[in-house]
């Protein structure tokens, strides 16, 4: 029996719970409106990291605490796609672009180059996924005409 994608699954969501669905790159109506309430969302699922760092501290079980950081993690990937869907912005060609882009960073050395928390930095051959996006968004807009 074959898996049915996550992609998939949040389309079914989607259409159980009544929220937008579209095919094509949309800009919805009421778009201000929605991203302050997605904002609110990961905000609040955000917050849930304080409770798993306490969690931690308090020397509970690794293994419950795991679990607490895969639902954290689980909830903000569930969230971010289903979003996408509403807007017809095809993710997982977005993060595909988005993943080059961060392999571009390294440095003139061929090495990665970290900050003080770990997150990479631009390196010489960097460029800016921006551009892709939006040539990419563009050509999905028009195969829906």
């Amino acid at each position: 029996m074959t898996a049915i994608q996550l992609k998939d699954r949040i389309k079914l969501m989607n259409g159980m719970y009544k929220l937008p669905i579209n095919s094509q790159p949309t800009l919805l109506d009421n778009a201000a409106d929605r991203l302050a309430k997605f904002k609110k969302t990961l905000t609040d699922e955000v917050n849930e990291i304080d409770e798993i760092i306490q969690m931690i501290e308090a020397g509970e079980q690794p293994l419950n605490a795991l679990t607490a950081i895969a639902d954290l993690l689980g909830d903000v990937i569930v969230y971010c796609r289903s979003e996408a869907l509403k807007y017809g912005i095809p993710l997982e060609d977005v993060l595909s672009i988005i993943m080059d882009s961060n392999e571009s960073k390294l440095g003139a050395d061929g090495n990665p180059i970290y900050d003080e928390n770990g997150k990479f930095l631009k390196g010489p051959n960097y460029w800016k996924p921006e551009p892709q996006i939006k040539a990419l968004l563009a050509k999905h807009q028009g195969a829906g005409q």
